[in-house]
């Protein structure tokens, strides 16, 4: 489904005040998942992803992977990470982000409003369903929507995140291409905790992604 709340920050060198949103020429704040396994490491793992045809997406629901689960007090999963990923980030006694700024480093913008912020599974509820996790149990696709161990969880630019959908690598990709190498790291270091397959055109993409970094 195609969202369009707005447009898609693409210049950098300007300044907007509208729904909250402040672009810099450089971030105001860096979000900060785990970091992921070397380009390196990253190219060992993706040799022994399964390749395998993307399976069907029957049976597929996002109630499936129970999220966002309470992590700590009254914070959800959601909430933390972003105060994780934010800067000078407030919260209210139900732990809901008051105020503070987001970088998305997927597109470079900064956000000051948290609705306008999204956090985004790298590989989407949706991608592992159809790479394995429809045989999972609950408990464990609990664990992988929720995963703050893993770098499978960022805040980004909401509609950003709903243009990628459920795509893999083969089909979208952040479109700030400084962000190339640490995507696919993080992506393959997630498929390969997870032991999810890769079809062959998504395994393709992923080995020329990482051939420059």
């Amino acid at each position: 489904m195609f969202y369009a709340r707005r447009p898609i920050p693409v210049l950098l060198g300007a300044l907007a005040l509208a729904g909250g949103l402040t672009l810099l020429s450089s971030p105001a704040a860096q979000a900060a998942p785990p970091t992921p396994v070397s380009a390196a490491t990253a190219r060992t793992y993706l040799a022994e992803l399964t390749v395998k045809a993307e399976g069907s997406s029957d049976g597929y629901s996002r109630d499936l992977f129970p999220h966002w689960i309470t992590q700590s007090g009254t914070c959800n999963t959601r909430e933390i990470v972003l105060k994780r990923d934010g800067t000078n980030v407030a919260t209210d006694s139900n732990c809901a982000a008051t105020s503070g700024s987001w970088y998305s480093p997927y597109d470079g913008a900064t956000w000051t409003a948290s609705s306008d912020v999204d956090i985004d599974h790298i590989v989407p509820l949706s991608e592992a369903w159809k790479s394995g996790a429809n045989a999972w149990t609950t408990t464990k696709r609990q664990g992988f929507a929720n995963d703050l161990t893993r770098p499978q969880l960022i805040a980004v630019t909401d509609n950003v995140n709903q243009s990628k959908g459920d795509q893999d690598p083969a089909s979208w990709m952040p479109s700030r291409t400084a962000y190339t190498c640490t995507y696919l790291r993080m992506w393959v270091q997630v498929k390969h905790y997870y032991a999810l397959t890769v079809d062959s055109a998504e395994k393709s993409a992923i080995q020329s992604g990482l051939s420059g970094c």
